[in-house]
Parts: C-alpha cells; structure tokens; sequence
C-alpha cells in the first residue's frame, strides 16, 4: 500500500493541477504525488471535449466546446522547452515550484491527459509520435510516457496505430475504471458509452501490453460504494485477468479536488484502504492507496 509522502509542501502544490504554465498553450507542469514528483501534462482537449461527464470531474463544461486542430510544431517546442526547465532546475529556482521538497524534484512522467478524453483528439496519433520524437531526443529513457484515458477509444484504428507507437516509446497506459456495474458506472460516468465497450477495450488493451488502472471512488449524496459494488468491482478485475490481461497496478484514489457536484465527497483513508484490501485479496494485483491527494 502507497500512503502519500509527508513534506513541508504548502498544499496548493499538491491540490491545485492548473493546465497553464508561463505561455504553453499545452504543456504544463504539475507536484504529483501519484507519479512521485513533477509530471508535465500534455492538454489535448483545450475545447473540453469529453465523451464522460463524471460527477466528480473538476473541469467546467458549461458553455460550448469548440474542437480546434493541434499545432504539433507548438506542442513539440512547449514540451522541450518545459522538461528542460524541470531537467535544469530552473523551474525549481523562478516559480511556484519553489516550495516543492526535495524528494519531489524529479521528472516521472509525461502525461497524454487535460480537460477531457485525450485519445479523442482527431490528431491523437500525431501527438503521440510528436510526444515520442522529443522524448527520444531529449534521452528520457526513465521518464514514462503516459496516455490518461478512460478507455473508450481503444476499438477505433487510429487510436489503436496510437497506441502501437505509445508502446514503442516505452509508454504507459493509465486508465479509469470506476464502477463494477452498469448501473453504477452510469451514474459516476453520465455517459453513453456501455459499460461492455469499456470492460472489452480494457481486456484487449491489456492483452497487448500490461496497463495500470486508476479507480477513483467517492462518497455520492453521503454514502461509500455499496459493499456489493465494491465486490463486482473486484470481479470485473478477475474478469480483465481471466481474459489473459496484464494489470501491472491498481491506483485507488479519492475525491481530491472541488467536483463537479455539491453531493460528492471524499472517503476517509480507512475507506479507500478497506476497499484497496478487497482488491489484493480477491486479485492478487498490487494495489496503491490515494487519500485524496493528487
């Protein structure tokens, strides 16, 4: 089990993820104590296009989202630009990363992620090579590249070609899985997704290669996952397993920042790490426990 580290950090480093940074357009740097250190963020949704409307989600989706071509030029220079400010040190020395503590001051990971699902970026698959020519350059070799996702993309060829350059560059595959039911998962997601296509893209996507799944679970009107959600949850995992997927890691995290609804809040730690129990001991899986922190 992962606890949050214990620094001096002032929390705003840990709870405030602001998708800007000097004058990106895209790339932005955040304090993760989920990936351990500084995360750099690729936004590829600056329309906010999301084919979820999760109830906890903190992005604001009021008003119209207009869909708006990359400009991978762009994107390739912000990003170079950003990891070598983090590489340097500089970012350490001119901005609010000031504050961050010592054991923080790395570079994990560069993540495929921003204001809604990534993988529906109509230039998905040029970012990614993009994303992978500059980590190339630059030498990252133990720097992960990773796709935030929720999964429901996976079937579509584009994304599947996307996907085959991701594993090339040595990335990661981070996705959301949030319920065990149809009817749960309907009313975390508000989607029009099936619950099926995410469960059978999981199944494939980790047949292909091992991925990570990040579970956030909230308290909804004052009360935890029921006791049967949390075990078909559980089941769900075996199912991905029993199919011949990899899951190298489960993430289990709370409520971390102000949601999209008043009704939902965070569980307590002794919840999150009853329900992370459940998980080893119906799977096996390695499990990691978030206490709402980021």
């Amino acid at each position: 089990m992962k606890k949050p580290p214990r620094t001096d950090a002032p929390q705003p480093l840990f709870h405030d993820h602001p998708r800007s940074f000097e004058a990106n357009r895209y790339v932005y740097p955040v304090l993760s104590r989920r990936s351990g250190g500084i995360s750099i963020g690729v936004n590829l949704n600056r329309d906010r296009r999301c084919n979820f409307n999760c109830i906890y989600c903190q992005v604001d989706r009021a008003g119209p989202c207009r869909q708006e071509p990359i400009d991978l030029d762009r994107l390739g220079d912000e990003l170079h630009q950003t990891i070598e400010a983090v590489t340097s040190g500089r970012i350490f020395r001119e901005t609010k990363f000031r504050d961050a503590p010592e054991p923080l001051r790395r570079l994990c990971d560069v993540a495929l992620s921003g204001d809604g699902e990534p993988t529906l970026c109509p230039d998905f698959e040029a970012v990614v090579r993009t994303c992978q020519s500059v980590h190339r350059r630059r030498e990252l070799d133990e720097v992960k590249l990773v796709l935030i996702t929720n999964a429901s993309t996976f079937h579509r060829e584009p994304v599947r070609r996307a996907l085959e350059v991701l594993d090339g560059a040595g990335g990661r595959i981070w996705a959301k899985l949030d319920a065990g039911t149809e009817p749960y998962f309907r009313q975390v997601a508000r989607t029009h997704v099936s619950f099926r296509r995410i469960l059978d893209n999981l199944r494939e996507a980790a047949i292909a290669r091992p991925i990570v799944i990040q579970s956030l679970f909230a308290r909804i009107r004052g009360e935890p996952p029921p006791p049967d959600e949390q075990e078909a949850y559980g089941a769900r995992l075996e199912e991905i397993l029993a199919g011949g997927g990899r899951i190298e890691l489960v993430q289990v995290h709370t409520v971390a920042r102000p949601p999209a609804e008043s009704w939902v809040a965070a569980l307590s730690p002794e919840e999150v790490d009853a329900l992370a129990e459940l998980i080893r001991r119906r799977t096996g899986l390695t499990v990691e426990s978030f206490y709402g922190q980021a």
